[in-house]
């Protein structure tokens, strides 16, 4: 039988091994917690919730298709800094492309169409550019440019009506933002389709440099690579409305009619376009309903308008710039890629929108 002295002795070695038992627990329970934390991905979607409307490209060409819980460490993922998480689309100067296209894009794609005449829709961004190409001709309009947003057709030619831009020259501190509006070609012939580029801040499509290595002044009132700016797409009873905005600079605004053209002859083509697009033959006219009765919808991502292309195929269009044979590990070791982060972003879609899929599934094509 036990006296006091080894009872309470053995009531205190019961207690201190609950004690050590609980800690070591508790221990282990936090650790365990610790590498989930670790492990626990931040996927875009968790960033901006709007990956069930779209479809996702890929800067090698594949379709990921929803990107809901999805990364590619090479293409499309989460960052964070200072001023919060982003989704970061990335797109090389070269590499497998989608569909007919030229360009590499990282980039998502909507999957319903609406109808201009009857459209009540709306897609707004936060973004920053953090990259452009290192190399290409500066007398190509599209070099060291990336589309960072979009209205595509889905039916008919499949053209783009709206294309929105940024551009920065190597050694500028300053890029321009441009959008863009590619006439629907009246008949069956497409080959004649042009551009009308209207600048946003800084300069427009148009101001290119001397010769490949000579470029433009820089613009004035440009964005810097990595200053935030947003845009906001509103197609409302066939008009078209834009609103760009970034701190520090004046708030523009646009309008477009979608379903009512003013190209519908060659004397009405602008200047601009007589001069990047008559001479190497893109000189049609568009139809008089524009983009009337053609489904539309809405992209967003990093459309890399930098190719390895040679400016003797298209003087607008094939930048020369260094691809590396397609390797990709190689291009953005040396900054010849397109790089653009997305803070925010909406889209609100009218009643009347349909599946977009048959645009889809034409050859996966998405130009």
């Amino acid at each position: 039988m036990m006296n006091k002295k080894d009872i309470k002795t053995t009531v205190r070695l019961l207690i201190l091994s609950v004690f050590l038992m609980f800690n070591s627990c508790k221990q282990t329970n936090k650790a365990e917690a610790d590498i989930t934390e670790e492990q626990k991905t931040n996927y875009a979607s968790d960033v901006i919730p709007f990956f069930d409307d779209f479809k996702l490209i890929l800067g090698d060409g594949s379709n990921a298709g929803i990107a809901t819980n999805f990364e590619n460490k090479d293409f499309f993922y989460t960052q964070n800094d200072d001023q919060g998480d982003w989704v970061v689309f990335k797109a090389p100067n070269a590499g497998n492309t989608h569909g007919t296209s030229n360009n590499t894009r990282t980039e998502l794609g909507q999957t319903k169409k609406w109808y201009p005449k009857t459209a009540n829709d709306k897609m707004t961004a936060t973004l920053k550019v953090v990259n452009v190409s290192a190399t290409g001709d500066a007398r190509v309009a599209a070099s060291y440019s990336v589309v960072i947003g979009q209205i595509h057709s889905a039916d008919g030619h499949e053209n783009e009506p709206l294309k929105i831009f940024y551009k920065k020259f190597p050694g500028h501190t300053k890029g321009s933002v441009f959008w863009h509006y590619e006439i629907n070609t009246n008949g069956d012939d497409n080959s004649g389709r042009w551009d009308f580029s209207t600048a946003v801040w800084g300069h427009d499509f148009s101001v290119v440099g001397d010769s490949v290595n000579t470029y433009p002044e820089e613009p004035k009132d440009g964005i810097a690579l990595g200053e935030a700016f947003s845009y906001e797409i509103e197609v409302k009873d066939g008009i078209m409305n834009l609103k760009f905005t970034s701190k520090g600079h004046l708030t523009k605004t646009f309008s477009k009619n979608l379903i009512k053209s003013e190209y519908t002859t060659t004397a009405d083509m602008p200047k601009q376009t007589q001069k990047l697009f008559v001479p190497i033959g893109q000189d049609g006219a568009e139809r008089q309903n524009a983009y009337a009765g053609e489904g539309c919808f809405f992209k967003l991502g990093a459309y890399n308008q930098t190719n390895g292309k040679s400016p003797e195929i298209n003087k607008n269009w094939c930048s020369g710039a260094e691809t590396h044979g397609g390797n990709i590990k190689k291009q953005y070791a040396d900054g010849n890629y397109a790089e653009v982060w997305f803070k925010e972003a909406s889209i609100s879609i009218s009643d009347n929108a349909v599946s977009n899929e048959g645009y889809f599934n034409k050859n996966d094509k998405v130009k």
